[in-house]
């Protein structure tokens, strides 16, 4: 019984995880195209690849707050579906606007702020004057891809994920669509190189909010969910819970993702080559670590499901399909890179300078696919239990006191170069994946199912 009990969680995980998987790897391969398309410049494609991965590094750096926040409502929505509470899922999704606007102001000002201060970062004077330029037009996107996220809420929450995959597939092709014409130019068009590659993904940003928004309001299936304002609750309830639990789960991945900008700073340190190899070798672990995201989001919702149905050995079972799908997944990924990174690190670049670096880096980004794949699943479940205050001081711990000081010691101190700064990394994400799900379980062992509600 238990067997079958885990291996319909698996097939129900992965039938829920895979549209959600796509949609991020859409997300990402935005980034991807960006990095591909200005790789291939005739003419500053090592500094403009630079430059595009300090802006990603600094704009993912404190956007993933507000878009991690946004994640922690749909377990919220899933939960509410599951106890029969309709309305409550639509009131779910307006306080989930309202949040969205809310940290993308915050969130605007504080990338303005970073951009008038970039020298403490201490880079080039071409570095800068690329990066500031595409810095600005990422950062404008701040609100349409917020707006997203609260909008996929529900759709995800709901186990509709499929909506926000096919808006977002289209998103991508439109993209690299407009990052071909406005890179390179089109008749009349001339060509703006890295400015280009702005313009297209704050034009694709504001393509899937408005799609997803027209999609949500106009069709019958959500009536039921936006028909009314099923009020029971005290006048910003909801918003402050999204933001309490929300705001924690997103320091968590600002911890992390910090981690990894500081690399880029670090890389620069050593050589503009250096830097370059790392923003090739990052992409490629992001793109599997964004799958590894999506199953957390399914092993979250369903969590959140199992919570409504007040069911502690389903959250269990979850819980199990999720790593078990993490660490197949993750697995097969790495004997992918590892194999496979000449042929990929060449897809980015041609410039042997930085292949030779990046196919070296490339290898340790195979070893800790597996670990990263684990604290992003452990971390997706212990959200869907509402536990973020234990979980962001592990993440603290795991980035800041263990990878970002020995990336620092391996990679400049000793003079290892981005092979140091590699090791380090994945020694923090070691150190996170093991504490993580020891948390999980032991969260679940204590849970008080009745005590997670929100609470006028």
């Amino acid at each position: 019984m238990v067997l079958a009990t885990f291996s319909e969680k698996v097939i129900k995980t992965i039938k829920l995880a895979l549209p959600i998987i796509i949609g991020q790897l859409g997300i990402m391969l935005m980034g991807l195209a960006d990095t591909i398309q200005v790789g291939r410049m005739k003419f500053l494609a090592a500094e403009s690849l630079g430059a595009s991965g300090m802006a990603g590094s600094i704009f993912f750096t404190i956007a993933v707050v507000g878009l991690i926040c946004m994640n922690i409502v749909s377990p919220m929505v899933s939960k509410a579906a599951a106890e029969g509470d309709l309305p409550e899922c639509g009131n779910l999704l307006r306080a989930s606007l309202r949040v969205a606007l809310f940290l993308a102001v915050i969130t605007i000002v504080i990338l303005g702020i970073i951009g008038l201060n970039y020298d403490l970062f201490g880079q080039t004077a071409i570095n800068k004057k690329l990066t500031l330029p595409f810095l600005a037009l990422i950062s404008a996107s701040v609100i349409p891809i917020f707006i997203f996220s609260a909008l996929k809420t529900l759709t995800d929450g709901l186990q509709k994920p499929r909506i926000a995959m096919t808006i977002t597939l289209i998103a991508l092709l439109l993209n690299v669509l407009w990052n071909s014409i406005l890179i390179n130019g089109y008749g009349p068009i001339p060509a703006l190189g890295l400015i280009g590659a702005g313009i297209a993904t704050l034009m694709a940003r504001i393509f899937m909010a408005t799609s997803l928004a027209i999609y949500i309001f106009t069709r019958k299936e959500f009536k039921p969910y936006l028909a009314k304002v099923h009020v029971h609750h005290t006048p910003w309830v909801l918003e402050k819970t999204i933001l309490k639990v929300g705001v924690p789960s997103g320091f968590q991945g600002f911890f992390e993702i910090a981690t990894f900008g500081m690399a880029v700073v670090m890389m620069g340190w050593i050589s503009i080559t250096s830097q370059a190899a790392h923003i090739v070798a990052i992409n490629m672990a992001s793109l599997t670590y964004m799958a590894a995201t999506g199953i957390a989001a399914a092993g979250g919702i369903l969590v959140g499901e199992d919570i409504g149905n007040k069911s502690k050995p389903g959250i269990y079972v979850s819980g199990n399909a999720a790593l078990f799908l993490s660490l197949v997944f993750m697995g097969i990924c790495a004997l992918v890179m590892f194999f496979g990174r000449e042929f990929f690190v060449t897809s980015y670049t041609k410039e042997m300078a930085v292949v030779s670096i990046a196919v070296q880096l490339v290898i340790w980004g195979a070893v800790f696919q597996l670990f990263d794949g684990v604290q992003a699943v452990s971390l997706g479940l212990l959200r869907g239990l509402q536990d973020v205050k234990i979980p962001t001081f592990i993440t603290i711990f795991s980035y800041w006191g263990v990878g970002i000081p020995l990336s620092y010691y391996l990679g400049i101190f000793t003079g290892q170069g981005a092979e140091g700064i590699w090791i380090g990394l994945t020694a923090s994400l070691i150190c996170s994946s093991i504490l993580l799900t020891w948390r999980f379980y032991v969260r679940t062992h204590g849970i008080d199912l009745d005590a997670l509600k929100v609470e006028d």
